[in-house]
């Protein structure tokens, strides 16, 4: 499993935006706190970054015309086999993400190098601006 950056996520081609899509609601689901070397730094946070990043990724599927299940639009949903998150565990104390902040600290510009370095070795050459 992988998260890409964020702003990768507008630009992804269309296996990996729906790879992600699937990703996240592993993730989110039975995933939840389940050990996993590359995607580790996800359970440092509340449940609530990753239904964000998740938003982004369904946002971006709606508008390429793609159809998602709208029950995962709820940020306490994580799948038919899941409890809901619990409200008061959900939410994060302080305000984490400033405008043009990463929803994770650790999706720097290295982090960005990397998940380009790893899109170019399957072939993918992304034309684009650096947002970063």
């Amino acid at each position: 499993m992988r998260l890409w950056h964020e702003s990768l996520i507008p630009i992804l081609p269309r296996q990996q935006l729906l790879g992600q899509h699937r990703e996240c609601c592993a993730l989110r689901g039975n995933g939840w706190g389940k050990k996993h070397a590359t995607v580790q730094y996800v359970f440092r946070y509340s449940p609530e970054r990753l239904f964000l990043y998740h938003e982004k990724v369904m946002h971006e599927m709606k508008k390429r015309g793609y159809q998602n299940d709208s029950l995962w639009e709820n940020p306490f949903y994580r799948g038919k086999q899941c409890p809901p998150h619990d409200p008061k565990g959900f939410y994060e104390r302080t305000s984490f993400a400033k405008e043009g902040e990463s929803i994770y600290p650790e999706h720097d510009q290295a982090y960005l190098e990397k998940c380009l370095e790893n899109l170019r070795e399957k072939g993918i050459l992304l034309s684009w601006t650096d947002p970063i």
